[in-house]
């Protein structure tokens, strides 16, 4: 899976019958800072998501085949998740695995 922004909606008057009846958008891969990494592609909608969101992105094709229950599909890459926080632990200095810090337990 990849973290994305997306950056707008795709409109198209004459697509693959398989896009009939989905959203398509304009995904930019970021890295954990927000900032960009790599080209932009497209991405069909699952989750309502809107221009300036943070997304999972699947570009798995049998993951995505089994999400629209499809066995031969032309799409490539599914918005599976809209994310709301990204939490990132620098690495630890002495070369072993850095371990994140314990979270607050909600009531």
């Amino acid at each position: 899976m990849k973290l994305c922004r997306v950056t707008g909606n795709l409109v198209a008057t004459v697509k693959h019958p398989t896009y009939v009846g989905h959203k398509i958008m304009l995904v930019q891969p970021v890295d954990e800072s927000g900032h960009d990494q790599g080209t932009s592609f497209v991405a069909v909608d699952l989750v309502q998501a809107g221009p300036g969101d943070r997304v999972l992105v699947m570009q798995e094709g049998n993951g995505v085949r089994q999400i629209l229950k499809e066995q031969k599909l032309p799409i490539r890459s599914v918005i599976v998740g809209i994310v709301d926080e990204v939490d990132t632990v620098a690495p630890a200095s002495s070369g072993g695995r850095s371990k994140a810090p314990p979270r607050e337990k909600r009531r």
